[in-house]
């Protein structure tokens, strides 16, 4: 969820054992896909494309000083790393929690638990590579979102 990365500090301090996945994948998509995705007026941000581009350069400045200040509470999975490799990236993910393996973790889309989130269609079907890069066929529309990246 949008905003999450922000209590990085406070869940450190209320639960210290507990890790953090961080997930990441080329800035002008993630912006891209937050400005096509309705979030409510808690993330007004999301609604313009300047907003938006400033936005996702604090919270990159804000992630990288977590990583310095909580070394080893953040694991970040690379989407664009996970769609090539998805049994190695799924491998250090679980070794980074503690868990062990299970093939199962490779076939997370035929689950039938319920699901609510803006991404309930992604869940219910593999990693797929539709979406990198979607956002060059907007290139000539997002030149606020492209000019505000830091």
């Amino acid at each position: 969820m949008p905003g999450n990365f922000k209590h990085n500090g406070l869940i450190k301090l209320m639960l210290p054992n507990a890790k953090v996945i961080h997930c990441q994948r080329d800035s002008r998509d993630t912006c891209f896909s937050i400005f096509k995705t309705y979030f409510t007026q808690y993330h007004g941000y999301s609604h313009d494309l300047g907003d938006l581009g400033r936005y996702y350069g604090l919270y990159s400045k804000l992630m990288e000083h977590w990583h310095s200040v909580l070394p080893g509470f953040i694991h970040d999975v690379q989407y664009e790393e996970m769609i090539a490799d998805q049994a190695g990236q799924t491998r250090a993910l679980l070794d980074f929690c503690g868990l062990d393996w299970d093939d199962e973790c490779l076939a997370f889309h035929e689950t039938e638990r319920p699901v609510a989130t803006a991404s309930v269609g992604q869940v219910r079907r593999p990693i797929y590579k539709n979406s990198v890069q979607l956002w060059k066929r907007y290139e000539s529309h997002l030149a606020p979102l492209l000019k505000n990246l830091l």
